[in-house]
This record gives C-alpha cells, sequence and structure tokens, in this order.
C-alpha cells in the first residue's frame, strides 16, 4: 500500500476525538502513477437477468428496434464505463461462440451449465458489440479455455479483428458487419484455478494451454493485448501464490495482464470488519506486485510494457449465495446498501492508490446480477453502489498521488473475507479511507470515512501550494449503514454540498459518518 498509512491517537473503537482529529498532507510531486481509464470497467456475463431482461429485452415497450432497453442505456453512459469484459465469467468455460452468430433463428439453444438455465443465443457477439458501441464503452472478450479450444480460440479472434479474406472474417462479413471490430483486449479463460470451473486445470496444464492459445490469437491479430487468468481461490486448501507464481513464470513473455478476483461480504452482520475487506484487496495486490517484479527481471517483453494487474472481478456478493439465488434466471439479484457503497469507494480507493500495477478493474456486473443497475419489467433503479462507481469515473483521471494520512485506527475480529475463504484479521485500520489524483490544475481526494457514529475533522493540507477559490464537495451518504434504494425510494445517492473555502493551504472538513466524500479542488 502506498498511502502512508500512520496510527497515532491508538486503537480503540469505536472512539472519540477533538477538533483537528485527522490529518490529510498532499505533496503533487509525491506521485504513484497515471490512473488507467479501464479502472472504470464493468462486466456482462449470461448470467440471470444481466443480458436478458436487462440489457437485451426483445419484447419490452422500453427497448428499441435491436431489443436494447433504452432505460438501461441511459443509466450505463451514466457511469462512463471504460470497458466491458464479456461473456463470463463462469459461463465462458463452455460457451461457443459460433452458437452465438448468424441468423437469430438459426442459432441453437444450449444447456447453460455454469448457472443452470437455457442459453437461447439470441444475444451474441455482433449484439454485444451493437451495445458496445451504443454506450461507448471498449469490449473485452474472454475465450473459451474450459471445454473449448485453442483453434475456436483463434476463430473468435479471426471473426472479430481480421477485415476480410479467411474464412471467419468473410463470415462476419456476410453476417451484416463488414468492417472488422479490432478488439484489443482478450483473456485468456476465466477463473481456471477454481475446482467450480468447468474445464478447470492446473497452473501447469493451464499455462500451457494459455501459451498455445495466445500463439494463435497474436498470429491472427498481432496487436492484442492478452490477460491471463490469475488466482480467484482463496479457500484454505488453495495456494493462489503459487497459482500465480507458475503462471507468471510460464507466460511471463506472452501475457499483458494477471487477472485477480474478489468478492466480499458481510454475512455476520459485522459493520467495521467489513469495511476493511478492501484492504485485503489491497494485500493481495502487493503480493502479485511482487510476483510480477520477481518475474520482470528475467522475462524478455521487447519494448512492451510489464505485466499489470486486472482486478476484472470484485463485488461484494454476499446475500444470493445459495442453491435457490444462484442459478435460473434471477440469479445473483442482491440488493445494496449503504455500508456496501462504502466497501466499493474502499476498493476504488485502493485502484488509485495502486495505479501504477493495477491498469484494469471490471465490476461484476452491470445490470441485476449483482449490479448498480437493477430493472424490473416497467422500470429500474440505481443502487447504492452506481454512486461511488459513477463519482470515481467520471472525476478521478490523470495522475495519482501518494498521501501521508493521520488518523484513529481499529482492529477487527478474525472473519471470512468472502466465501469459503481462510479467515483473516486486520489490525491498524485506517477510519478515513483515502486516495487522490491530480489533473491539470485540479486536485480530487477521495475519503470514506469508515466509522460508524463519529464525523472526523480533518486537516487537509496542500504542501504544493494554497487552495484557490472554492473546492466542489459530493457526498454519498444516507440515514444510517442500512439504507438502500428501491423501485421509488432513493436513500443513497450523490448530493452536491455547498462548496468550502480553505485557509491559504489548510482546509478543515468534517467529514461525516459513515460516508463517501470527493473534494475536487485547485492549487496555485
Amino acid at each position: 500500500m502506498r498511502s502512508i498509512l500512520v496510527a497515532m491517537l491508538g486503537l480503540a473503537m469505536p472512539f472519540s476525538m477533538n477538533a483537528q482529529e485527522a490529518r490529510i498532507k498532499i505533496d503533487l510531486d509525491r506521485t504513484i502513477g497515471e490512473i488507467d481509464k479501464k479502472l472504470y470497467g464493468n462486466f456482462v456475463e449470461h448470467l440471470g437477468r444481466c443480458v436478458y431482461g436487462g440489457i437485451y429485452d426483445v419484447d419490452s415497450p422500453l427497448s428499441d428496434e435491436r431489443g436494447f432497453r433504452l432505460d438501461v442505456i441511459e443509466a450505463v453512459k451514466g457511469l462512463d464505463v471504460t470497458t466491458i469484459r464479456y461473456p463470463g465469467g463462469n459461463f465462458v468455460s463452455n460457451y461457443h461462440w459460433k452458437d452465438g452468430v448468424g441468423p437469430i433463428d438459426e442459432r441453437p439453444p444450449r444447456m447453460e451449465l455454469a448457472w443452470s438455465r437455457l442459453e437461447t443465443n439470441h444475444f451474441g457477439t455482433n449484439e454485444f458489440m451493437e451495445f458496445a458501441r451504443e454506450i461507448g464503452t471498449e469490449p473485452y472478450f474472454a475465450v473459451n479455455l474450459g471445454t473449448g479450444t485453442i483453434e475456436e480460440a483463434q476463430q473468435w479472434v479471426e471473426y472479430c479483428n481480421v477485415a476480410e479474406g479467411p474464412y471467419y472474417a468473410e463470415l462476419r462479413k456476410k453476417h451484416g458487419y463488414p468492417e472488422p471490430y479490432n478488439i484489443m483486449y482478450w483473456s485468456l479463460g476465466n477463473e481456471m484455478d477454481g475446482f467450480w470451473q468447468m474445464g478447470h486445470l492446473n497452473a501447469e496444464d493451464y499455462a500451457k494451454k494459455a501459451r498455445e492459445a495466445a500463439k494463435l490469437m497474436k498470429l491472427t491479430s498481432p496487436e492484442i493485448k492478452l490477460v491471463a487468468a490469475g488466482s480467484s481461490n482463496y479457500r484454505p486448501d488453495a495456494d493462489p501464490n503459487e497459482w500465480n507464481a507458475t503462471i507468471l513464470a510460464e507466460l511471463r513473455d506472452v501475457v499483458d495482464y494477471l487477472a485477480l478476483h474478489m468478492y466480499v461480504g458481510n454475512p455476520s452482520d459485522n459493520y467495521y470488519n467489513y469495511l476493511s475487506t478492501p484492504l485485503v484487496l489491497e494485500q493481495r495486490t502487493e503480493v502479485v506486485e511482487g510476483l510480477i517484479a520477481r518475474e520482470m527481471e528475467n522475462a524478455n517483453r521487447g519494448n512492451r510494457d510489464p505485466i499489470y494487474i486486472a482486478w476484472d472481478e470484485y463485488n461484494s456478493w454476499y446475500r444470493a449465495r445459495d442453491a435457490e439465488t444462484m442459478s435460473g434466471t434471477r440469479a445473483l439479484e442482491e440488493h445494496y446498501n449503504l455500508e456496501d457503497a462504502l466497501v466499493i469507494a474502499g476498493f476504488l480507493n485502493a485502484f488509485v492508490r495502486n495505479a501504477d500495477i493495477v491498469k484494469m478493474a471490471n465490476m461484476a456486473q452491470l445490470v441485476n446480477v449483482i449490479a448498480p443497475i437493477f430493472t424490473s419489467e416497467d422500470d429500474l433503479f440505481l443502487q447504492t453502489i452506481y454512486y461511488p462507481l459513477q463519482l470515481f469515473a467520471k472525476n478521478v483521471h490523470g495522475t495519482s498521488l501518494d498521501l501521508f494520512v493521520d488518523c484513529d485506527t481499529y482492529s477487527t475480529d478474525p472473519f471470512f473475507v468472502g466465501l469459503g475463504e481462510s479467515v483473516t484479521q486486520q489490525d491498524a485500520v485506517p477510519y478515513l479511507d483515502v486516495s487522490a489524483a491530480v489533473s491539470g490544475d485540479e486536485v480530487i481526494i477521495n475519503v470514506v470515512n469508515r466509522h460508524k457514529d463519529k464525523a472526523i475533522t480533518t486537516d487537509v493540507i496542500s504542501q504544493s501550494g494554497d487552495f484557490e477559490g472554492k473546492i466542489a464537495v459530493y457526498e454519498v451518504n444516507g440515514p444510517d449503514v442500512k439504507a438502500s434504494n428501491t423501485f421509488g425510494r432513493t436513500e443513497v445517492q450523490t448530493e452536491q454540498k455547498d462548496a468550502v473555502g480553505a485557509k491559504g493551504n489548510v482546509l478543515t472538513y468534517s467529514f461525516p459518518a459513515h460516508s463517501f466524500t470527493q473534494l475536487r479542488a485547485r492549487i496555485k
């Protein structure tokens, strides 16, 4: 973790502090790295109502002539989604892309084995690309390295990226899409370390298959960027670091990113444990960064960038995780509250604080399925997690800053981070979780106050000059940590507060309890 988190006031929880209880110091010369726009990506999988009944509903009066829900498109555009990973997820490990192209009435329905539903294949490659173009996002495709072959992966790249000549390029043109899509980002399978994955492989066998798939795919479209399946299994009997070390050693000259996955939750209803989970993601990031650095010493990558980390699945997911709620047409339909939104803001802070190594992130998923957007047949609402995503995607760009943060801390109980994972305990968790970026002359400061009951009065100190003019304030909060949104009722959203002034180089601000605040300031 690059931010300097200093515990100076003890470990008691909760606590009572006096004025100027905390400090955040900003030095524009202390930088971490450029913030990649791909941090603000999302994920669409053929799962539950994400595709059918979510972004695509040909029978809905709310849809256009192509079957796209217009209200969903508007809500997605409000998130400034930069990349969308497609079509899975567990789904992709038994998905054969040729089933989803060509005349719709000729596409074969298939048993969908990952999430136990019928896959009609009415929505496939070309429909997704039309949707991606409509919302202005960059596609990121995952190939089937479970039940699929390396030849099938190569043919999909040919279909998407080759202008004309070979069979699959001409097939795309026959299907009514004369121009190639030139898809840059391709994932070599999904969660191949997981026993739950169709076609699960051990690390050595996966690396062999991935290397050969990569060879064929790059020969077909040399400019593409490839993402290897890193660790997703943190259960007590697994060794995620060994998996990652093996994949990096074998594929260090081949791939451009290593994908990591993490889901968290609060099944024991312990607010403080739950709010600390983004630190676990950050700790895992640091371990993998070290593994990457070791392999880069002996890599032969020419003038290519080093391998980066892609957190291409992350979210809170714990309510809809039993046999009844994990399958069928209404699978994984979480309804989020304020504490979930604060955790998501914490994840985004962690990505920004590690902007030199984390260059891609994709929240899972976009609509209905553990998603910021939730629909019914005739309406939608924006979940609590929508709002921190929106604030980061719209405003947090440029260069990540290495901050000094001085505030009180707390320690957690031992707890399970996610379903089936090993027990962890966090010490010295800062009540203020902070990241910042500088873009031009504007500094964007993102602060989660984890304290459930207390506002924390903080001196935000610029060490690079005085603050200039008024400072814009945006806050995501609600009446309590369980506050949530639903159809016709919004308890949690972004509120623009009154702009505030600073005294020279010091802004004193009281961050409300259980809140996410974004400050936008200029420094002379």
